[in-house]
């Protein structure tokens, strides 16, 4: 095939990106250049390699959006240079996507491509609110219809008459704006105005809205809820089932947007049970960590470590990067001698405890305080030597006391945080636009990174309904060095307490 690359048609799925299938993320994580639509769920784009070209492809009409047949040539172009393209479409390629005139340009190109099917919001949108499209009970059968065309023009592609007749459920995309036409159309080819109907917004995602009457009423319901586009109409018996199945807008945290400020690679546990209660999540990592400004101390502090009494961890990326120093300098975990552990909250104690380190000591709370009380309680620390692997610029308290006690610290940066200030899911943007409910913080500099970067105090003072959670008293700390109270602390200082804590409220 020689330098040729090869474009992907891939289908997004109809906004929750878990929707997305497995051969998509699997290209996604291997993209050259992603060219992606308007209604792709952009944390989509988090998948791709940092080094991908990305590129907005859709036809939003405040963008200025690439013209279809320079689409095409771009896609031609990325391809013939031996990238590895990856057309991002929302829902399904070949379903109201002109996926079929991509494939088709490329074909004539010569370009390679490959389809991969997505799930479309035919079937989720209704399946998210509650509302199956066949059921025994009323229908064995359903009609997709494109509600662009408009009713009243002379020549149409649609047969009004016929889908009146056709029984089953019809379900209506793209038709927001005309649903009142569209609605006097099959009433007056015979449908009856009484027929159940519902219509669903951002189907999938946190944001999603479900209103539902009957065909007679729901253009009026419609303007009243000021529903605007991408939605899907329903049609049909099964609409009135959605009070029995609905199962997605009746989790506890639906209709709340929360904001997670943890770095990427860490944010996916806490963002994940937060999607599972219903959230509308935006993931707007602060910092992002870096080696440290110098190598040298730490290698100092690892070739040294048969020297050390007691290693402190304070976090879970101290252990972390620890580690992979020492494993480049020891091929033996032996090699760490008789030295202890202590780990300051659990989430630290469980890294440790990954790699089969024993947990000496961890302070029942997890503050910098706690943990030299606990040590000074286990043993007389003058003169011992103390390890303390953590971040450069970390708060200096932990070192003061023990060395306040006699204690021998060694206070190393293993790493460095620096604000992180990309944005390529877009996620930052849609704060800045539309705010949020909830912003959640799991650590003193995601507080100070968060306040450099949005002026988290103003925020707050602009918006007196946004709520703060704070994962524990270190991270309140930081807080209240801005003037600003958290709703909530966690009980629990831990990922699953941050996320009971927000539950609770």
């Amino acid at each position: 095939m020689g330098m040729t690359g090869k474009v992907y048609l891939v289908g997004a799925g109809p906004g929750d990106a878990g929707l997305l299938t497995l051969r998509g993320a699997e290209l996604l994580r291997r993209a050259d250049v992603v060219v992606y639509d308007s209604l792709v769920n952009r944390e989509l784009l988090a998948l791709a390699p940092e080094s991908a070209e990305v590129l907005f492809g859709g036809k939003r009409p405040r963008d200025r959006a690439i013209p279809q047949e320079e689409l095409n040539r771009l896609l031609a172009e990325k391809a013939a240079a031996g990238k590895t393209v990856v057309r991002l479409k929302g829902g399904d390629p070949y379903i109201f996507g002109r996926g079929g005139e991509e494939a088709a340009g490329l074909r004539r190109d010569g370009v390679p491509f490959e389809v991969v099917p997505g799930i479309s919001s035919i079937i989720a949108a209704p399946s998210y609110a509650g509302i199956p499209l066949t059921h025994r009970e009323h229908c064995s059968s359903f009609t997709v219809i494109t509600g662009h065309e408009d009713p009243d023009k002379e020549e149409s592609a649609l047969d009004w008459e016929r889908i009146a007749r056709e029984p089953g459920t019809k379900v209506l995309l793209m038709g927001v704006e005309r649903i009142g036409k569209i609605a006097a159309a099959l009433e007056a080819h015979g449908l009856s105005a009484d027929t159940p109907a519902a219509m669903v917004r951002w189907g999938t995602m946190g944001r999603q809205q479900t209103i539902t009457g009957t065909l007679g009423t729901l253009a009026d319901e419609a303007a009243r809820a000021d529903f605007k586009a991408p939605a899907v109409t329903v049609i049909g018996g099964v609409s009135t089932l959605r009070d029995m199945l609905n199962w997605f807008e009746t989790r506890p945290l639906f209709g709340q947007r929360v904001v997670v400020t943890r770095n990427r690679r860490e944010a996916g546990k806490l963002s994940g049970q937060l999607r599972e209660l219903g959230a509308e999540l935006l993931e707007i990592p602060t910092i992002k960590i870096v080696p440290p400004s110098s190598n040298e101390p730490l290698i100092e502090a690892v070739t040294g470590i048969g020297s050390y009494d007691w290693i402190i961890f304070t976090s879970a990326n101290g252990v972390e990067h620890f580690f992979d120093y020492f494993f480049k300098a020891f091929r033996d975990v032996r090699d760490l001698g008789s030295v202890r552990f202590a780990a300051v909250g659990p989430a630290t104690a469980n890294k440790l405890r990954e790699l089969h380190i024993h947990v000496d000591l961890m302070p029942e709370v997890h503050t910098a305080e706690a943990a030299a009380k606990a040590l000074l309680e286990f043993q007389n620390v003058e003169n011992i030597s103390v390890l303390l692997p953590r971040a450069e610029e970390a708060n200096p308290e932990l070192p003061r006391l023990l060395e306040d006690q006699g204690a021998i610290v060694d206070d190393i940066a293993f790493y460095k945080t620096v604000p992180e200030t990309a944005d390529r899911t877009g996620a930052a943007e849609e704060f800045e636009e539309h705010g949020a409910d909830w912003i959640t913080f799991a650590s003193g500099s995601a507080v100070r990174h968060f306040d450099a970067r949005f002026g988290l105090a103003k925020r707050c003072e602009a918006q007196p309904d946004l709520k703060l959670a704070s994962i524990g008293p270190e991270t309140t700390k930081a807080l209240n060095a801005l003037g600003l109270q958290p709703a909530v602390e966690a009980r629990e200082h831990t990922i699953d307490g941050l996320a009971n804590a927000l539950l609770e409220q």
